[in-house]
């Protein structure tokens, strides 16, 4: 008989093992109703437990599993508009507006060992990878955006942009 009990106890979700062992304390200590109201007690368990969410509807997949887990409330959208195709409201970009980056812009670069860097001085020449007359390249933070060309402004260097990156391809090069 108590090997039955074990085993009864082991098919029971929490909630169901608690509210058995609520009943025989109260039939242990006499508080018990008569048997004539169990009935009513039975369904007083059932709407408390159909009222929590646990309910003994279960299906056959689910069996023996405990499921925690709960629907979160989910909006419902018109059906032509745009955020039920995924297409959002814009994002707020004036959060970011603000934020300074780095620009440089590189004619070129090679690589030389330390002896060769500290033999440098005044009038040393370095021989770059870039050939004359390519384009330079545009980083921001040291990601290449777009290729371009020096030009003069108010006897100041400028860049003329000949080739922007598109997204796509920058996102490409930062998966490298």
């Amino acid at each position: 008989m108590a090997d039955d009990d074990k085993k009864d106890e082991q098919e029971l979700s929490e909630d169901e093992k608690l509210a058995a062992e609520w009943e025989s304390a109260m039939e242990e200590s006499g508080d018990g109703e008569d048997d004539s109201d169990s009935g009513d007690r039975d369904d007083e368990w059932a709407a408390a437990m159909e009222e929590s969410g646990d309910t003994e509807d279960k299906d056959e997949d689910d069996q023996g599993e405990e499921d925690d887990v709960r629907a979160a409330p989910m909006e419902e959208f018109p059906e032509g508009s745009k955020i039920a195709q995924g297409d959002g409201p814009a994002p707020d970009l004036d959060v970011i507006m603000d934020i300074p980056v780095t620009i440089s812009m590189e004619v070129g670069n090679t690589q030389i060992p330390i002896r060769n860097l500290l033999q440098l001085n005044q009038g040393s020449v370095i021989e770059l990878d870039r050939l004359a007359g390519e384009p330079l390249d545009v980083l921001v933070n040291g990601t290449l955006i777009a290729h371009g060309e020096v030009v003069m402004v108010n006897e100041k260097f400028g860049i003329r942009l000949t080739d922007v990156i598109s997204p796509g391809e920058r996102i490409k090069r930062l998966q490298k």
